[in-house]
């Protein structure tokens, strides 16, 4: 109401005297100009100003309340923690003196144990060791008693024995006496009687020097004669053997010669027929290996056998054909020994084709016409059978194939066994001590007396087929089967056998040299390959190997299931 005009108005100074005018007056609070009247905005806004500022002051002294008793806090609960800390520490100290006093009265009460403890063990070890002094004391007495009757005894006896042996003296003294005047006599007699001997050994002595050098001329007489004939001998054996090696060189060059020109002529007609018999043959092989993993698949459908034509290399070489077989062959078989084949042991070695039980025989069999027929159309008769890595099946396919031809009675077939660094072909059929083919291969053992036939079978196995088994390993095997006296030895048993089809087990491809070095003595190769085991750069690197002069009759694809048989094709 103060700051109202009328209020000024009321309460205005009156005006100055202008007498007064020279007269200074005191100048007041109410002599000051009076500033102009707030409007009602700015009344507000300061009003409000004064509000923010009011509460912003609130806010302010109770955030440093807050802040104060927040210190507070923080301070009570330091001084709590620091309280409690150290009531801890002097727990914590007042457990570990009354653990500290705990053990100590513990190891104070165990060593007073471990001292009586000790003190009553030394109290008994000394009387362990005075009853054990006292007990050895007695024992010496005894043994010290003992031994003293022993010695009296032995004394005595001694004393027996002394005068026994001076009787015994006295009697052989007396004895050797006698003896002495016996033997003298007796050397008397005896030196008579030897001088008489040695007058006669003399004489007869003599006369058998005179014998003796008259047989002794007579003996060196008739050793140099046997030396003369023996050189003589062996100068004409040499002789003949070098005749004989170079016969059989230039028979085997000629042979070379003419099949190569055979191979060069029948090439181009070799190339157009091998594809569509390889596509055959190993879709034939595929389903019997298939067929062969104990059910796992279904058995491929019989298929019937079709006729083994008759080879046309030579009538005469069937054994079964009696009337115009040579006796030398006919008596060559029956030269041969036999052995057992025991059905359990071929069928748990997978040889199918011998009790032909497994319906996957009959691919083996269409395997066997096939070969038969390719070599007639060829006049071939030799076979190697290998395979780029060992674990193909090489040997099993040999094995099944060689018991199929034996049921051809018009074929005789020969099997060897020509993997000289790990022969099986012996476990295949189950038979021990089988001997040596590389000694046969040297000449050292006559091949009729190493080859062997199966005796009678309850499976009709026939037996116009011979086997040349080996359980000793060669370290050169490439060597000997490249040696002149091998190619003799093939030959004559060839020549005396006259085999329609020979297979040779060879050594995997891969593995060494022996596939080439073997090479002038067979006609073709069957490759064995196995399904998820041979690379297409393996049966490369196998043709590479063999040369484009050596045939390959087809492949046999073995272990074929989850197997693209195209994979391998040409």
């Amino acid at each position: 109401m103060a700051d109202g005009p009328k209020y000024r108005r009321k309460n205005r100074p009156a005006a100055p005297d202008p007498s007064d005018a020279l007269t200074p007056r005191p100048t007041t609070a109410e002599d000051a100009p009076i500033p102009p009247l707030e409007t009602r905005e700015q009344r507000l806004a300061r009003r409000a100003r004064q509000a923010e500022a009011e509460m912003q002051a609130a806010q302010n002294a109770r955030r440093r309340q807050i802040e104060a008793e927040r210190a507070e806090a923080e301070q009570r609960s330091r001084l709590k923690a620091e309280a409690q800390a150290r009531a801890e520490r002097e727990a914590a100290e007042r457990r570990k003196q009354a653990e500290d006093e705990a053990r100590r009265k513990a190891e104070e009460v165990a060593r007073a144990k471990a001292e009586a403890q000790a003190k009553a063990e030394r109290a008994a070890a000394e009387h362990r060791k005075r009853a054990e002094e006292d007990a050895r004391r007695k024992a010496e007495d005894a043994a010290r008693a003992k031994a003293e009757a022993q010695a009296k005894a032995e004394r005595e006896a001694a004393e027996r024995r002394k005068q026994a042996e001076d009787e015994a003296r006295r009697k052989q003294a007396e004895e050797a006496a006698r003896a002495k005047a016996e033997a003298q006599a007796k050397a008397e007699r005896e030196a008579a009687e030897r001088r008489k001997h040695a007058e006669e050994e003399a004489r007869r002595k003599k006369a058998e020097e005179d014998a003796r050098a008259k047989a002794e001329a007579q003996a060196k007489a008739e050793r140099e004669a046997a030396e003369r004939r023996k050189h003589a001998e062996e100068e004409a054996r040499r002789k003949a053997e070098d005749d004989a090696r170079a016969k059989a060189e230039a028979r085997a060059k000629a042979e070379r010669e003419a099949a190569e020109s055979r191979k060069r002529a029948e090439e181009e007609a070799r190339r157009k027929s091998v594809a569509a018999t390889r596509s055959e043959a190993e879709a034939q092989s595929l389903a019997v290996t298939n067929a062969m993993r104990q059910g796992e698949t279904a058995p491929p459908a019989e298929v019937p056998p079709a006729p083994a034509p008759v080879l046309a290399l030579d009538p005469e070489r069937r054994v079964s054909d009696a009337v115009v077989a040579p006796q030398d062959a006919a008596s060559g078989w029956q030269r041969l020994g036999t052995f057992d084949l025991d059905a359990r042991m071929l069928e748990r070695n997978r040889i199918i084709t011998a009790a032909r039980q497994d319906p996957a025989h009959t691919t083996f069999d269409v395997l066997r016409t096939r070969l038969l027929q390719a070599l007639a159309e060829r006049g071939w008769s030799r076979v190697a059978i290998t395979s780029p890595t060992k674990g193909c099946g090489k040997t099993f396919t040999a094995a099944n194939l060689a018991i199929s031809l034996a049921r051809q009675e018009n074929c005789a077939t020969l099997l060897l066994d020509l993997d000289m660094r790990a022969p099986t072909l012996h476990k295949t059929f189950g038979q021990k001590s089988v001997g040596s083919i590389g000694d046969m291969l040297r000449g050292r053992v006559d091949p009729a007396d190493h080859l062997r036939r199966p005796g009678p079978n309850a499976m009709n196995v026939g037996r116009n087929i011979a086997f040349g088994f080996n359980d000793v390993t060669e370290d050169y095997a490439s060597e000997l089967l490249q040696d002149p006296v091998t190619a003799q030895t093939l030959k004559t048993m060839t020549d005396t056998l006259r085999p329609d089809v020979v297979i040779y087990d060879m050594p995997p491809a891969l593995s060494s040299d022996d596939v080439i070095a073997f090479r002038a003595h067979f006609d073709a190769v069957l490759l064995v390959v196995g399904g998820g085991l041979t690379t297409d750069a393996e049966v490369k690197d196998v043709e590479r190997r063999l040369g484009e002069q050596t045939p390959l009759l087809g492949m046999v694809l073995n272990r074929a299931e989850g197997t693209n048989p195209a994979k391998y094709a040409y």
